[in-house]
């Protein structure tokens, strides 16, 4: 993993117009190839911090101040046309709800084919190989059958899959995944945890697993940093959080959970060896 200069690195305050500040001066910073766990309760800013990197929380009137440098370049100073050319092709982004980011009255296919348009140009049949091959890297069936489906005629689980291959249709070097597992079944969330591993695995792709979830953290990321009243409280590897929390918020997290050495045990050990070479 190269971790000479760091993939993403943010200093942000990030509020809506006419109200106190959500976020407040939230420094992070995500190494290539590295799985960052975001972690705090609802309300405490996690999606706002995730549309803000990305410069989406305007069109909810909200505005961030402050830098996130991605790969040399500040988004927060960027121009609309710009971070146009980065949003869906450099850096993914996977939301909570699948069914209802999916249009439902466009089949699959075109809405992968739509996705694939707005990063790359060619022949129909490089376009059809592209979305085919991120549908099976997802373990979608990799066919037309499932293309001419509409969002209503998968499940959920298969919903969030489909967002996941259009996130990662591009190969982006960053993936931003915002509560990926809150609408799915127990096992749904573990075959999604399972998948967010594959690929950051074999594409080496970093991933900002934002989660209220500790369970799903403890088993996917590297690093965790927690939130706590829109300020990153503490920020540590995962035996580090769940051994020796030294923040009152997190060690008040850690305790509510029934057994957190299963919690660390639960990570892989090639993460846990993985976590020495990235920031702390």
């Amino acid at each position: 993993m190269n971790t000479s200069e760091p993939l993403l690195s943010i200093s942000l305050s990030v509020g809506y117009r006419g109200k106190s500040a959500v976020l407040r001066n939230v420094a992070l910073e995500i190494a290539p190839g590295e799985v960052l766990g975001l972690v705090g309760q609802s309300g405490s800013g996690k999606s706002t911090l995730a549309l803000a990197i990305l410069r989406l929380l305007e069109l909810k009137r909200g505005r961030a101040e402050g830098t996130a440098n991605f790969q040399g370049r500040d988004l927060i100073a960027l121009k609309e046309s710009e971070l146009r050319r980065i949003r869906g092709k450099e850096i993914g982004l996977v939301l909570q709800s699948p069914l209802s980011s999916l249009n439902p009255a466009l089949r699959i296919g075109t809405q992968m084919f739509e996705a694939w348009g707005a990063h790359a140009r060619g022949p129909s049949e490089r376009r059809r190989h592209s979305v085919l091959e991120a549908l099976a890297s997802v373990s979608l069936p990799a066919d037309d059958v499932f293309l001419q489906r509409y969002p209503s005629q998968i499940s959920v689980g298969q919903a969030q899959r489909v967002l996941i291959a259009m996130a990662v249709l591009h190969r982006p070097s960053l993936l931003i995944a915002d509560e990926p597992t809150s609408a799915l079944d127990v096992i749904t969330q573990s075959e999604i945890l399972a998948l967010f591993g594959k690929l950051n695995k074999e594409m080496g792709m970093a991933v900002l697993y934002i989660s209220h979830d500790l369970l799903s953290v403890a088993s996917l990321c590297h690093r965790i940093a927690i939130l706590h009243e829109g300020v990153i409280v503490e920020c540590g590897r995962v035996a580090q959080i769940f051994g020796y929390p030294v923040h009152p918020y997190t060690q008040r997290l850690v305790q509510a959970m029934p057994d957190k050495t299963a919690l660390i045990a639960r990570a892989p050990v090639a993460r846990l060896a993985a976590s020495a070479a990235v920031p702390t």
